[in-house]
């Protein structure tokens, strides 16, 4: 009787065990969520996303037409912005997801680099969020941010290039990992973005029947499609400095002396319109993008000099408002071809600032573990904040010199 009583307890006990693991099985698991914020220049931005990269809710607020009224960012009119309108545009991002703060996993917030007026907003804003409640906070480098979005659109494994170009940025940088970057080059002085902002306010494109509504960027590329680039031939930059560092600022001089000069030959002021705006774009825009494809072109010889990208699928990520102009995409295009590689870059409206890519860097993160802080934690954020460890002498040192590729586009 003792056994059959041994028996019957130890089977049992086994579907007990069994019914356990069939518990722990079947339950569903919960997805973690993670809400992203960003407002490190002029777009507040917020987003959340699930650990698949599925866009659950977002919402931003562009400044954009402030901006344009006052020429260019002033950091405390942004500063204001970004507080009128940052708790409206988080909660828009969660109402559109569905999701409540208590159902977050994370918070990933960018603190670096930026405009230090605008980061303080979106830290402060962020930091009293996750005490509230009691979340994890994750800070975000903006590069590294721009850098892995195209992670979440693609399958991709690391390690791949990256070229980064905006209005406050422009650098060339292996990424190895979510948080280990190669900086093979960077701008010496001002970003692509900016070089080609200043020009258009320079050409009073606001006044064009046809640019009133757009950045200066934007302005540039549509009037450059009507434009004849040999009508101007401006000096590409660095030509005989071998290393993958940029600089625009020295075509800005020189783009300005032009206008300088025909506006004495037209006999108008400052602030009227040229007759040839179009053929001005257009040889600025092929400069820029001339510029930027010799050192991109440098960095992959470099990269497959000393074994930095995979033999199979090597791949240049482009990403950053820049990146939005088809005219450089396809210049860039013409480089890639050339040497092998494959081109990613994001959907334009995922390569301007958004609180998409911060989240995403955030659900990387928080799969890895790394970065992770406790809500009780003091951060501080960084306007000035490098990517990754400084190889740009070794790169110098190399000097491999770049072979001639013709950039012949029609955009």
């Amino acid at each position: 009787m003792a056994r059959f009583a041994r028996g019957v307890f130890f089977r049992y006990t086994a579907l007990f065990r069994l019914q356990q693991c069939m518990d722990v099985h079947t339950q569903p698991v919960t997805p973690r969520l993670v809400l992203g914020i960003e407002t490190s220049c002029d777009e507040t931005g917020a987003a959340v996303l699930d650990e698949t990269g599925r866009i659950l809710g977002e919402a931003l607020h562009s400044q954009k037409e402030v901006h344009l009224k006052t020429g260019g960012v002033i950091p405390t009119v942004a500063q204001r912005l970004h507080k009128e309108n940052i708790s409206r545009v988080v909660q828009e991002a969660l109402d559109r997801s569905g999701v409540a703060p208590s159902d977050l996993s994370a918070v990933a917030t960018t603190v670096k680099p930026g405009l230090a007026l605008s980061l303080g907003v979106g830290l402060h804003f962020s930091l009293d969020f996750v005490k509230l409640h009691k979340k994890p906070f994750i800070p975000i480098h903006h590069m590294e941010a721009h850098a892995l979005t195209v992670r979440m659109l693609s399958p991709l494994e690391f390690p791949f290039l990256v070229l980064l170009v905006s209005g406050g940025h422009s650098l060339l940088a292996v990424a190895k990992g979510i948080d280990d970057f190669l900086l093979l080059g960077q701008t010496l002085d001002e970003a692509p973005g900016d070089t080609l902002d200043k020009i258009a306010r320079r050409l009073s494109l606001i006044k064009h029947p046809k640019c009133s509504s757009l950045s200066g960027g934007q302005a540039i590329e549509l009037l450059a499609k009507e434009g004849d680039r040999q009508q101007f031939q401006f000096k590409t930059p660095m030509g005989k400095q071998y290393d993958c560092n940029f600089s625009y600022a020295g075509l800005r001089n020189q783009v300005t002396m032009a206008i300088i000069k025909k506006e004495k030959e037209e006999g108008i002021q400052q602030g009227q319109l040229l007759s040839c705006v179009e053929d001005i774009a257009a040889a600025t825009q092929h400069t820029v993008a001339s510029h930027t494809a010799k050192r991109t072109h440098r960095a992959i010889l470099f990269c497959k000099a000393k074994g930095l990208l995979p033999e199979n699928s090597p791949t240049l990520v482009v990403s950053g408002g820049v990146a939005s102009n088809q005219y450089i995409r396809e210049v860039l295009r013409v480089v890639t071809d050339a040497t092998g590689l494959q081109l990613l870059c994001p959907p334009s409206k995922f390569c301007t600032d958004n609180g998409v890519m911060i989240a995403w860097n955030g659900v990387e993160r928080l799969k890895e573990g790394k970065g992770i802080l406790p809500y009780t934690q003091d951060v501080s954020y960084e306007p000035k904040a490098p990517l990754g460890r400084d190889i740009s002498t070794e790169v110098r040192d190399a000097a491999i010199k770049v072979p001639h590729l013709k950039l012949k586009i029609k955009c």
